[in-house]
């Protein structure tokens, strides 16, 4: 696995581009990467609504809960779905809409300089062999294209850059496994 300089996308990987991003502040350097979860509707997987969610083109109309969320504008650079198939929406030298309101060692705004990769999956049920062994890949590839990425500590579930507020990727993650 390799991220294509050209596009700051990981070469082979299914690009649908989000229109929920835009440009990190001057002279950022990437050093966060937050995994999140993510199942729509909640606790069902496999319908595609999460990318026309981060496409703005949910139909509120297909579920109740799509009504909830009408007009959120979110985003993330990456999916992996429970298959391990793996989604991009917003180039990693771009600003992905995942993590709201957030706070890294005192650093506000963590969508500023991290990068964000949610798991089709909820708090409870298990996540996948595949998604474990795609985010592994994902990982080692963007910890050599991102050194800070490597520093303790670095990689970090939602809930702890948004407590109180996030609790993914839940206790169904298992951070003994490689990530």
């Amino acid at each position: 696995m390799r991220i294509d300089p050209s596009t700051n996308c990981i070469a082979g990987a299914k690009f649908i581009e989000s229109p929920n991003f835009d440009e990190r502040p001057p002279d950022t350097e990437i050093t966060l990467l937050v995994i999140h979860n993510i199942s729509l509707p909640p606790g069902e997987f496999g319908g595609g609504y999460v990318k026309d969610l981060f496409q703005n083109k949910l139909d509120p109309d297909i579920h109740p809960y799509f009504k909830e969320i009408k007009g959120m504008e979110v985003s993330s650079h990456l999916l992996i779905e429970r298959s391990g198939k793996l989604v991009q929406f917003v180039p990693f030298n771009k600003r992905a809409w995942h993590a709201g309101e957030s706070c890294f060692e005192g650093r506000k705004r963590c969508n500023d300089f991290s990068i964000g990769i949610e798991l089709e999956g909820t708090d409870e049920i298990d996540y996948t062999d595949e998604q474990y062994r795609v985010l592994q890949a994902v990982t080692l590839c963007l910890q050599m294209t991102y050194p800070e990425l490597n520093r303790k500590g670095h990689i970090v579930g939602h809930c702890d850059i948004a407590p109180g507020r996030k609790t993914d990727p839940g206790p169904a993650f298992d951070w003994d496994r490689p990530c």
